[in-house]
This record gives structure tokens, C-alpha cells and sequence, in this order.
């Protein structure tokens, strides 16, 4: 056995042992799930979101489109001739 030392904010240790005392388990024992869970699918058992609900590269894909957008778009001077142009198309 081996011994494992991480740093997190009181806060977050509290409340994750909280739910974990409801499902029965202790944190080291949710640890060690998560390590093998990390073995056994290669990477990270989960997928990795930013706070806007997106892979970090479905989110860096959008604002690059953005960035483009903002600067190659079309303008428009009204919501009107944006709705004449889309009905134009």
C-alpha cells in the first residue's frame, strides 16, 4: 500500500464525504474507485466539461467560430433586413 496526499478546499472534502457516507463509501475507498476507473478505461472515466457544458475543445471550436464570425460576418442595420436577407437565401 501506498500513501496518497492531496490538497482541496475543506469545503469540497465535506461535501463529498457527505455523499459518499450516503452511498456507503469512505473517501479513500471512492479514491481508490476512481483510480481504477482511471486504469481501467485509459484516461479519465468521465467527461470533462467546462461551466458551460462543453468539452474544452467543442468550447475553444466555438469561440474561434465566434472570433470569425465577429470579424468576417455580415452586419445588419435592423433585426428587418436581417430577417429580408435570411428569407432572400
Amino acid at each position: 500500500m501506498t500513501t496518497i496526499q492531496v490538497r482541496t478546499e475543506d469545503k469540497t472534502k465535506k461535501a463529498a464525504q457527505l455523499i459518499l457516507g450516503k452511498l456507503g463509501l469512505d473517501l479513500s475507498t471512492a479514491i481508490n474507485i476512481y483510480l481504477v476507473q482511471i486504469i481501467e478505461k485509459k484516461g479519465i472515466p468521465f467527461e470533462i466539461v467546462t461551466e458551460n457544458g462543453f468539452t474544452p475543445a467543442e468550447e475553444q471550436k466555438i469561440l474561434k467560430e465566434m472570433a470569425w464570425a465577429k470579424k468576417h460576418g455580415k452586419r445588419y442595420t435592423s433585426a428587418k433586413a436581417l430577417h429580408d436577407d435570411i428569407l432572400k437565401e
